[in-house]
């Protein structure tokens, strides 16, 4: 598995900037637009849950399942960043995810946060 296929985060040059904390150094919040998310669910397919109940037997890493959840995430965040544009953001702050089970069938992954415009400071 390469760099991409476990872990992911925004790219360098985006024009939304998202973080975890409440603040960012050297900036200011100059307008609050308000809470925005990104939202997938991800179903399993047959072979990745049979492959995880064969490894669960032994022990190690669900490579595959990690893989999936990985590019589910990156959707999420993805999405949360399209509705911030789209509301004329350039941040977003305490940027989180929650990830639900969704009726046994697949995989709920929400990306959310408080979407602001950023001034420096």
């Amino acid at each position: 598995m390469g760099l991409d296929d476990y872990g992911g985060g925004q790219v360098p040059q985006s024009d939304v900037l998202v973080v975890t904390s409440n603040d960012v150094p050297g900036y200011r919040v100059q307008q609050v637009i308000g809470e925005v998310f990104g939202l997938t669910v991800r179903s399993r397919h047959l072979g990745s849950q049979i492959g995880a109940g064969l490894k669960s037997m032994i022990g190690g890493e669900l490579k595959g399942m990690t893989k999936t959840l990985v590019q589910t995430r990156n959707q999420a965040m993805e999405r949360l960043v399209e509705q911030a544009r789209a509301r004329g953001a350039n941040g977003v702050l305490a940027f989180r995810f929650d990830v639900t089970e969704a009726a046994d069938v697949g995989t709920e992954v929400c990306a959310y946060g408080t979407a602001v415009v950023l001034a420096r400071e």
